[in-house]
């Protein structure tokens, strides 16, 4: 019979209340380093979501990697399996159609098996992309592709039903990135498509769009009680930034 602070006192003179080598300590995960892209093809943002089949417990795998600063869907495929090497694949066939040099982008992901397998790992080291990884079971981590997923199912043509086989899956998927990508206006990148502004035509669109209302304003003055929407580009898009930072910084010229 003992008081808790004798228990404590006499554990602590065995030396029991430090760590037990059958266990592992607690171990400390940094934030990732913040990262910000100023065009596209800088930093990219992948995962892999669910897709149901006509068997329950069995699923499609849909991998799909997101240009940060555009938006835009620059890659994607769907398996029936989780594999390092089918990423790896993915990656390769991205960097080919989007030109991309030795150590120009940096591509993010959680902490997934395909994300940090061998052969994926080793594919980055060839192609010259940089690797970022999220916190384990962190998702507001990577929380651009995290949106992209609930957009895609929640959109209003996602089927009710499982899909009945892999055709169809992709069959679908290609349906969401054409609107995705070519007619989708996004509200986050002042509301053009995410190919307009991965090409740089977003520039003229906003250019015009701020020019239209400036002449509604003059020609009716009395319907605005403020300046008129802010058209100005949004510069930067940032990726885990430091506190008190803003995920997006926009261009404050007139």
């Amino acid at each position: 019979m003992a008081s808790e602070a004798s228990f404590y006192r006499i554990l602590n003179e065995e030396n029991q209340l430090k760590h037990r080598a059958k266990s592992k300590p607690a171990r400390k995960v940094s934030k990732p380093k913040a990262l910000a892209a100023i065009g596209p093809n800088q930093i990219y943002t992948w995962d892999i979501t669910y897709l149901p089949t006509q068997v329950k417990g069995i699923f499609f795998y849909l991998y799909l990697v997101l240009d940060l600063y555009s938006r835009k869907i620059v890659g994607w495929q769907v398996h029936p399996v989780e594999l390092s090497a089918l990423a790896a694949d993915l990656m390769i066939d991205i960097c080919q159609r989007e030109g991309i040099e030795r150590h120009q982008v940096t591509l993010h992901s959680d902490n997934g098996s395909p994300m940090k397998g061998a052969t994926m790992l080793a594919t980055l080291q060839e192609l010259g992309v940089v690797p970022s990884f999220s916190r384990p079971s962190v998702s507001n981590d990577n929380p651009y592709s995290e949106s992209l997923f609930r957009t895609l199912k929640y959109r209003p043509d996602y089927p009710e039903k499982p899909f009945a086989d892999i055709s169809a899956a992709r069959c679908w998927v290609k349906g969401f990135s054409q609107w995705y990508n070519h007619e989708h206006r996004h509200s986050n990148i002042k509301f053009v498509t995410p190919a307009q502004r991965h090409t740089g035509e977003d520039i003229e669109i906003l250019a015009k769009r701020k020019q239209v209302y400036e002449k509604a304003k003059l020609a009716n003055p009395t319907r605005w009680t403020g300046e008129i929407k802010n058209w100005n580009r949004i510069e930067e898009v940032h990726l885990n930034p430091e506190k008190g930072k803003s995920d997006i910084k926009e261009n404050k010229a007139a």
